[in-house]
């Protein structure tokens, strides 16, 4: 039987009344069904698709006429798996579509002879990159995986220019897509910084976009509704979309993406299937990866990120905690404890970009200025948590006399939007920094950089809803990258800190990583794995 969950939101519980007030059960089976269903409620907003349930529990839900296995129910059963119905409907679509492209693919002419002159491999050692594209240029759904600096970004290009030629005269309508905002500038940056590289003409180079969007506005988001301006009904025009950072797509979110895709798209997904998976339900790129492996190849070899932090990244992910933390204790200052005061530290690295600002310095180095440093965090409140690090390090600078504290909006206040305003192009995970306008008399406007470089300012007040961001959450943190990382971790364990928790914090480094934590909880974060519960693999093999 289940066990009373103390954690269970007020929406928990109203829903879990809502139903038990419905059923046929009564007595003791009725607050057993009533306690099931709040705990599935529970579990979806811990970002699991069901749960598991026993034999008994299962003959308790069916009995309550709210349940069956074909999804006609608000409840569904599949599997001693427990569903809502909308969670189910999500996994069961999502299967239904990719087994229909998954079996739809055509042999391509040419096709050796475009990606011989694209990847020319030096050693005996296996390519993976061309693997990949031959793999991509023959199949109309594929996934690219790989760890930090293994091609993911010059793979795709390639295979953007290979599919471009093999078109001939109907070029590809391509589109380049990221689930938030700093994810879609990056990926911008690093296809713009290869297109010239390409072996092709210039009319072939000319057809591969180089502006990325966010899904949300690709889609066409709705809000404040669920729904997308392109669905089945209505879809993209694209042949061919590419979705960076694809570990960070929640089932409902990814579901969208492909109920939008037009029958004859191509889809390809780039991701490191060992970060954190999706804030919101599913574990969808681990899913699929290890549901079709013929439609998935990883990168194995790393051509920049190489060194410490690798290796690092490299035990983290293995979990051999005595080897991670020999390496923090090595003494190499790419990868160490932090020794220095933990908050006058962080001030210390807000000075430059603080500095830029009361200089009158151009955005866009100041916005630079700012990204080469971030504080990441495992919670967002308590000890040791965003909330605690953004307060402690306000009040260090204020008392430097660096900041003035007079109000919420003020000079230098760095702000992460954390609810998406298609209005106003704003994304949930788009940064910007207050600070005085020029061409306003210097009122305070918001600044923020676009994915092409342009910048773009807003009032304060027209803002989403925003935090101040001189740290922020690892989860946040998936799709950026800085020159320094400081991991800051709790004084004691939680289930939060997972060893893809730590794995994706430490790639998000270029240069250097420095971790505030202990031996004790450091070694039980890395033996603690995230584990969603979903019905997706098993759906896939009994989909044949």
């Amino acid at each position: 039987m289940m066990v009373e969950n103390q954690s269970y939101t007020r929406l928990d519980t109203a829903f879990a009344r809502f139903l038990a007030r419905r059923t046929r059960l009564d007595g003791k089976q009725k607050q057993v069904f009533e306690q099931l269903v709040a705990q599935l409620s529970y579990e979806q907003n811990q970002g699991h698709n069901c749960m598991q349930i026993n034999d008994e529990d299962l003959a308790l839900v069916l009995a309550s006429s709210l349940a069956d296995s074909c999804g006609t129910m608000p409840l569904v059963v599949e599997n001693n798996r427990l569903y809502t119905q909308r969670y189910w409907h999500y996994e069961k679509r999502l299967v239904m579509q990719i087994c229909s492209r998954v079996n739809s693919h055509a042999p391509v002419e040419q096709a050796d002879a475009v990606l011989g002159r694209y990847f020319q491999s030096s050693s005996d050692a296996i390519d993976w990159q061309r693997a990949a594209a031959n793999m991509a240029v023959r199949q109309p759904f594929c996934m690219i995986t790989g760890g930090p600096g293994t091609g993911k970004t010059t793979t795709v290009v390639k295979i953007l220019a290979v599919l471009q030629e093999l078109a001939a005269c109907h070029p590809l309508h391509i589109a380049l897509a990221a689930p938030t905002g700093k994810a879609a500038m990056r990926l911008q940056e690093s296809i713009g910084s290869r297109i010239a590289e390409l072996p092709c003409s210039d009319d072939i180079k000319k057809h591969i976009p180089n502006t990325v969007s966010t899904l949300h506005r690709l889609l066409g988001a709705k809000p404040p509704s669920p729904y997308f301006h392109h669905d089945a009904d209505n879809p993209l025009v694209y042949d061919l979309i590419v979705v960076d950072e694809a570990s960070m797509v929640d089932l409902a979110l990814m579901g969208k993406l492909f109920d939008a895709l037009k029958p004859s798209a191509r889809l390809i997904l780039l991701g490191d299937k060992d970060q954190l998976a999706s804030v919101e339900s599913g574990a969808v790129l681990a899913d699929l990866t290890q549901a079709l492996p013929l439609c998935t190849l990883e990168l194995k070899t790393s051509h920049r990120f190489a060194g410490t932090i690798k290796t690092l990244a490299d035990a983290v992910n293995a979990q051999q905690a005595e080897a991670a933390w020999a390496i923090l204790q090595g003494g190499d200052g790419r990868c160490a404890l932090l020794e220095h005061d933990l908050i006058a530290y962080i001030a210390a690295q807000q000075a430059g970009y603080l500095q830029l600002i009361k200089s009158g310095a151009d955005f866009h180095d100041i916005y630079q200025s700012f990204s080469r440093f971030q504080v990441l965090c495992a919670n967002r409140q308590g000890e040791n948590s965003i909330a605690d690090m953004n307060y402690r390090v306000e009040q260090h600078l204020s008392g430097q006399k660096r900041i003035n504290l007079s109000g919420l909006w003020y000079v230098g206040r760095p702000v992460m939007v954390t609810q998406n305003n298609a209005a106003l192009h704003l994304y949930n995970g788009d940064i910007g920094i207050c600070m005085p306008d020029s061409e306003q008399g210097g009122k305070l406007m918001v600044f923020f950089q676009n994915a092409d470089g342009s910048v773009k300012k807003y009032l304060p007040a027209r803002l989403p809803g925003c935090e101040t961001v001189f740290a922020m959450t690892i989860h946040k943190s998936q799709g950026s990258e800085f020159d320094e990382v400081l991991i800051v971790l709790p004084k004691t364990i939680n289930p939060v800190l997972t060893k893809e928790l730590l794995y994706t914090a430490i790639t998000r480094a270029k240069h250097t990583v420095k971790l505030v934590t202990d031996k004790i909880v450091f070694v039980q974060a890395l033996a603690q794995k995230v584990a969603r519960v979903t019905g997706l693999v098993d759906k896939f093999q009994h989909a044949g």
